[in-house]
Order: structure tokens, then C-alpha cells, then sequence
């Protein structure tokens, strides 16, 4: 029997906090069962295998994001806006590093996943701030994509200790978000098409 009141999402909660602690490279289902005070075997009554475990683990620290992402940008705009999401992004991967490293690399095979679906709530943030910005509607998947690239590789590279000068790391991310904005707001909203060239009438003069 099933350990009395432990469930799934006990399950998948205590293999997060587990991955932030030891590392998500860490993260057994062995170790996992030592932490619960069950046999090993047990958990399979809850998760299906290491992998369902680490897809749940992804699919629950992307929501967390996500909901820390919305409440940063909320009655914000612009740079204001931008600046709070991607700090909220940033503080959420440094407190949760082991957990934020499961949504990494992971398969998605349909836009139904858990995974799939997680992963879209955290980046609707990103998109409610590029409204506020003048980008055109063909460039929006551009600039959700850029947003996600430059903070994700920042928080996670700062994360793994990989900034290592002197530099206070707040300061280079508030120059990044600076420039991050610059950018968008310096991009025109809709590309002007050239003037064609005159045609040349037959028999008329070059």
C-alpha cells in the first residue's frame, strides 16, 4: 500500500526541491525514495518512471514560473513591464535551479503535453509584454523568441556560476534589459516595402 497521504504531486514537489538542492543531475529515484522514507519501488505506485517524474518536475516549475512572471508584470508596460518579468525569471531559476534545469531539453511531442501546455503559460507573460511594445504581428514569434533566449541564458548561466568577474551581476542585468529594450523599441513595427522600379515601355527611351 501507498504510504498514507503520500500522492503524486507530494511526489513530484519533493523530487523538486530535492533537484534544487542536490542538482537536477542528481535527482534518483533511489535518493528520492531515501527523502520520502519509502522503498524505492513504492514510487512507482505514483510516478511511471524516472522520465514521468522529470516531465512532471518541468511541468510544475514551469507553471510556478509562469505564475511568478504574471504577478511581476501586472499593471505594468513597457520597459517597466519587461524589467519585471525578466527579473521575476531570473530570481525564479536562481532559487530553483535543479527544478528549472528538468524543463530543459525536453521533448515535445504535441501541443497537448503537460509539458507543452506549462511552457506556453510561462511564456504568456512575455508575450502580454511585447504588447506593449510596436512590434509587427509577423515579428511576434521573433520577439518571444529573443526575449526567452537573452534571459533564460543569462539566469542560467549566472545560475551554474559561470559569471565569475567582478562586476556586480544586477548591474550587467540591468544593462541587458536597457539594451533589450532599446532594441524592441527601435525596431520599426512594420517593414516599409521598396518602391518598385519603373517600367521601361518598349521603344521608349533608357
Amino acid at each position: 500500500m501507498p504510504r498514507a497521504g503520500l500522492g503524486t504531486a507530494a511526489v513530484v514537489a519533493a523530487g523538486a526541491d530535492l533537484a534544487d538542492e542536490v542538482g537536477f543531475a542528481g535527482l534518483t529515484m533511489g535518493r528520492l525514495a531515501e527523502r520520502l522514507g519509502v522503498r524505492t519501488p513504492s514510487l512507482y505506485k505514483h510516478v511511471a518512471s524516472q522520465e514521468d517524474l522529470n516531465r512532471r518536475i518541468a511541468a510544475l516549475a514551469l507553471d510556478e514560473a509562469a505564475v511568478a512572471i504574471g504577478a511581476a508584470v501586472q499593471g505594468r508596460a513597457g520597459r517597466d513591464a519587461l524589467r519585471g518579468a525578466a527579473r521575476a525569471l531570473r530570481d525564479f531559476v536562481l532559487a530553483h535551479p535543479g527544478r528549472y534545469a528538468a524543463t530543459i531539453g525536453l521533448d515535445l511531442t504535441s501541443p497537448d503535453d503537460p509539458v507543452a501546455l506549462a511552457a506556453a503559460r510561462s511564456l504568456a507573460p512575455f508575450s502580454a509584454v511585447l504588447r506593449g511594445y510596436d512590434i509587427a504581428p509577423g515579428d511576434a514569434t521573433h520577439a518571444l523568441r529573443a526575449l526567452r533566449s537573452i534571459f533564460h541564458g543569462f539566469a542560467t548561466i549566472e545560475a551554474g556560476g559561470g559569471f565569475q568577474w567582478g562586476t556586480a551581476t544586477d548591474e550587467s542585468f540591468d544593462w541587458l534589459v536597457d539594451l533589450v529594450d532599446l532594441g524592441l523599441r527601435a525596431r520599426p513595427a512594420q517593414q516599409t516595402p521598396p518602391t518598385p522600379a519603373p517600367t521601361a515601355h518598349r521603344g521608349a527611351p533608357s
